[in-house]
């Protein structure tokens, strides 16, 4: 009885934060005075100043126009660039057309990745392409023979490098505890893309690792997992093994202030339903205090 009270509870919260986003968001539509920016920070809880975004893998399976209609329908405003909607090889022209449609939208793009690297020339490639698009953060997988090229790459151009963790079956990064093992000497702006997920999968506390490692996580990908093994897949946020309110109490408690894209890796070629869910559910949890 307890686990299916803690279930209503849940679906009570994420459907009554739905709610006050769609009344917010109609508000500032039909007010007009409102930037992307604003109305990003006032669907958060007011004290809240880490911010909701959408990881750009979780619209693998669309193009850019149908991404941002969805986005749009949860009232998400920032979003980490996919090549497959940018690609490496764009020109200035293609990179501002994809900047004014975003603007648009009222979405900004904040961080380029992840991006795979084998190379050295792989990773001059990577931070061009991040220094051409604007941003000043790459979510990136390097070889570990690359991290002190890596980090005087983050010196030269003073754009940061996010190193994702994927899991048990990634022989590279596994977990948040092996990327901080790998670059707590190197330049501080070489730092972690927390995949709470995958890290717990990999047997891994997310929200004990949060704190651990916090000074060098600049980007997370928020995401929920079935089962805290390898065999466990993603779920929507507040259905899976990870404590979800813990998780965000400890989000305020390390004062964390970048961005938490929702990775959605369920249903992909038709996860609006699930990211509304899990959307509605981070938004209920912040607004709820919990």
């Amino acid at each position: 009885m307890t686990s299916r009270r803690n279930f209503l509870y849940k679906g009570m919260v994420g459907l009554a934060a739905g709610t006050v986003v769609g009344t917010v968001s109609a508000f500032a539509n039909a007010t007009g005075q409102k930037t992307a920016e604003k109305e990003a920070s006032n669907t958060e809880a007011s004290n809240d100043k880490f911010k909701l975004a959408i990881a750009g893998f979780s619209f693998v399976n669309f193009k850019l126009d149908e991404s941002l209609k969805m986005m749009k329908k949860v009232d998400a405003h920032f979003l980490c660039i996919k090549d497959f909607h940018l690609p490496y090889n764009s020109t200035v022209e293609q990179i501002a057309a994809f900047h004014a449609t975003l603007k648009e939208n009222g979405v900004t793009g904040y961080a380029v990745g992840p991006i795979y690297t084998k190379t050295r020339k792989d990773i001059d490639n990577a931070f061009d392409y991040a220094k051409r698009v604007g941003v000043d953060l790459i979510i990136g997988i390097p070889e570990h023979a690359d991290l002190e090229y890596l980090s005087q790459k983050t010196k030269e151009s003073n754009i940061r490098y996010a190193i994702h963790n994927h899991g048990p079956e990634d022989k590279l990064y596994p977990t948040a505890e092996s990327i901080y093992n790998l670059i707590k000497d190197l330049d501080p702006r070489v730092g972690i893309c927390f995949d709470m997920g995958h890290n717990a999968r990999a047997g891994k506390d997310s929200v004990a690792d949060l704190q651990k490692y916090a000074k060098r996580i600049f980007d997370m990908h928020l995401k929920n997992v079935t089962k805290g093994i390898k065999e466990g897949t993603t779920c929507e946020l507040g259905r899976g093994v990870i404590n979800i309110p813990a998780f965000v109490r400890m989000l305020r408690k390390v004062k964390y202030t970048g961005h938490c894209a929702l990775e959605y890796e369920k249903d992909m070629k038709d996860p609006l339903a699930g990211i509304a869910e899990s959307v509605g559910y981070f938004r209920g949890i912040c607004d709820a205090g919990k």
